[in-house]
């Protein structure tokens, strides 16, 4: 089958250190505890409290005026294009976006946009290379309506968009008519590791997210935010697409036990990731990327041994990681410690020995 998950191998030993991605974290006991206590109602009907009161936080978190509760952050995406685009309409985004790579081509099913890929190191373009990319309206091209920012750039290495070139970008989109939208799918691991706040690192961006699923270890869901008008208008696609929910105020709760007591604790997933990064580049014939949050992306082909054949000696050691544009992803999260980190670290030395 092409598109169905793979069943587990069963004879592969179990997974004790799950690098695989931030969104592998299980919700702890105190965030269970949170779920079984929440006050639930109808949250398509809009009398689930406490989905209302997730989304009345997200809006005043992010300096917007609404926002509404979504099963996932790729429907965030999807949702925020089918309100700002029509059928024919150009988005900018970086080559690697989520929006381009990571959801199905779902814009272009969907809504029949066109995604132009904007080139830049680190999974970030320049408000340059943005600039040069905008053309005069005409009817010989498809109108530029959108352009995203994806924080942190995933593929780029879970880099920080910095404020001035964000801020550039609103800049440049404002004064040719574009709207701007953030993926905001790790918003708080930039916030956290910046010191800049959510509301001013979102300041000036038509709609944005965050998703709870990945380093803020809620198991599923994130909250779009924008105008009141784009709100009202995202309801009808949240509808069309089956993103209505019930009594979603069970995992409202998880979301925001997470606002709680998981944002500042991403500081430790930072710094763990920073001690992977040292532990690997410290052994011969390894590439490293320093990282700036939760991700470390490397390449082990100078030691003899490609990425893939590592990341598949190290699932039989328990451990797992991606392989992801050519490179190994490790993704460190709230279910990893930095016991683990020093072990995965002596796991891959003994593999590169044995090479």
């Amino acid at each position: 089958m092409l598109y169905t998950p793979p069943p587990i191998d069963p004879k592969a030993p179990p997974v004790r250190i799950n690098l695989l991605s931030d969104t592998q974290t299980k919700p702890t006991a105190a965030m269970r505890e949170a779920m079984a206590r929440a006050e639930v109602g109808d949250e398509q009907v809009g009398d689930d409290p406490t989905v209302n009161a997730l989304c009345e936080r997200v809006a005043e978190l992010l300096g917007k005026e609404a926002a509404v509760y979504m099963p996932s952050g790729t429907m965030c995406n999807v949702t925020a294009t089918l309100v700002h685009c029509r059928p024919g309409d150009e988005i900018l985004a970086h080559e690697t976006a989520h929006i381009i790579a990571r959801e199905g081509g779902a814009h272009a099913a969907i809504g029949g946009f066109q995604v132009t890929q904007l080139k830049g190191p680190d999974g970030q373009f320049t408000p340059e290379t943005f600039r040069k990319a905008l053309h005069p309206r005409t009817r010989y091209q498809p109108p530029q309506t959108v352009v995203s920012v994806e924080q942190t750039a995933n593929i780029g290495g879970g880099t920080i968009w910095k404020k001035a070139a964000l801020d550039e970008i609103v800049a440049i989109a404002k004064k040719h008519g574009l709207v701007t939208h953030m993926d905001g799918a790790r918003l708080l691991n930039a916030t956290v590791a910046s010191g800049i706040s959510p509301r001013d690192m979102t300041a000036g961006w038509d709609s944005a997210w965050i998703d709870f699923s990945k380093g803020l270890g809620a198991p599923i869901g994130g909250v779009l935010a924008g105008s009141r008008a784009f709100i009202d208008a995202v309801w009808q696609w949240k509808q069309r697409l089956g993103g209505s929910m019930r009594q979603a105020g069970i995992c409202a709760a998880a979301c925001i036990y997470a606002l709680d007591h998981h944002v500042d604790r991403l500081a430790d997933d930072h710094a763990n990731a920073r001690a992977l990064a040292r532990g690997l580049s410290q052994i011969a014939g390894i590439e490293v990327q320093e990282p700036e949050t939760n991700l470390v992306f490397f390449k082990p082909d100078g030691t003899g041994v490609a990425g893939d054949k590592m990341v598949a000696a190290l699932r039989q050691r328990g451990v797992t990681l991606a392989m992801m544009d050519g490179r190994i992803r490790a993704c460190t999260h709230l279910d990893v410690d930095a016991a683990q980190v020093e072990e995965t670290i002596g796991y891959v030395r003994e593999i590169v020995r044995g090479a």
